[in-house]
């Protein structure tokens, strides 16, 4: 069965960086979309960014130049880069694989990310 398993949060102060992981198994990894979404207190999950099987990208205003998502399909594996992070980032990041036909989507268990002094 399909298991995704993010890792690399944790607190950072204003400023600094993170880069998240997030290991899947269980299903063919090359031809889904990777995503990496987020859901801060009381608010909405949304897309933070999002990575194609041809590799093309994709990113939510609110994140555009600092944070970069990459996927190794050698390694099953997608990483998010994220730098001069904010007080507003923080909140819990969820790794998501999706495919059109027929529509599928995964979901990781969450890691979160605290931004503060």
């Amino acid at each position: 069965q399909a298991q995704l398993v993010e890792s690399g949060g944790g607190l950072v102060q204003p400023g600094g960086s993170l880069r998240l992981s997030c290991a899947a198994s269980g299903y063919i990894f090359s031809i889904y979309t990777m995503g990496w979404y987020r859901q801060a207190p009381g608010k909405q999950r949304y897309l933070v960014a999002s990575i194609a099987r041809g590799g093309s990208t994709n990113y939510a205003d609110s994140v555009k130049g600092r944070f970069t998502i990459s996927r190794d399909n050698a390694k099953n594996t997608v990483y998010l880069q994220m730098n001069s992070l904010k007080p507003e980032d923080t909140a819990i990041y969820y790794c998501n694989a999706a495919r059109s036909f027929p529509p599928t989507n995964y979901w990781g268990q969450g890691t979160q990310v605290t931004v503060s002094s």
